[in-house]
């Protein structure tokens, strides 16, 4: 049995959760989100809390109503705080700036790399150096950090690139004479 599962979500005031047949919605203060929950798994709204519970005693519906009941907090989460990732640029001439709707990059190539940012996420950045994306749905926070990363991810010798604030680089030794 997941101990993750077992756990209600606590609906907060100020959201308003439906669950009609497997699809699980959430509205709140900062947008609306949804997530079609698994058929191997039974989903209840009721009192201010939403239960998740496998239809079935099969290895599957045991692994999956776990992850569903994280997805639920999770939007949970993203209608009431939402989700944040920070990235640091590391580099000599490697900086980043906002045009409009495009985050222009860059990164030592002979051409700045420009990003266009996908709808629902706002990207901010404070420093040349810092580069801030939120949004309500974390898989697409997640995906856009990763794809700016991608860009120029840290190389182990002087550490140069596109890294997570709270990612650690582990640094190799250079060549010795």
């Amino acid at each position: 049995m997941s101990r993750v599962g077992k756990k209600p979500v606590t609906v907060p005031s100020g959201v308003t959760a439906t669950v009609e047949g497997q699809t699980v919605k959430m509205k709140g203060p900062k947008g609306q989100l949804q997530f079609v929950v698994h058929d191997d798994v039974d989903v209840k709204f009721e009192n201010g809390v939403v239960k998740v519970a496998p239809r079935h005693e099969t290895n599957r519906a045991q692994a999956l109503y776990g992850t569903a009941r994280a997805q639920i907090a999770n939007l949970v989460e993203g209608v009431t705080k939402g989700f944040e990732k920070k990235l640091e640029i590391t580099g000599v001439g490697y900086r980043a700036a906002l045009q409009g709707k495009k985050l222009q990059l860059a990164l030592g190539y002979s051409h700045d790399v420009l990003y266009d940012i996908p709808e629902g996420i706002t990207i901010t950045v404070p420093k040349p150096t810092e580069i801030n994306v939120a949004g309500i749905d974390p898989q697409k926070v997640g995906q856009v950090a990763a794809e700016i990363r991608d860009y120029r991810p840290p190389e182990p010798y002087k550490g140069k690139g596109v890294r997570y604030s709270d990612e650690f680089i582990f640094r190799k030794e250079g060549k010795k004479k």
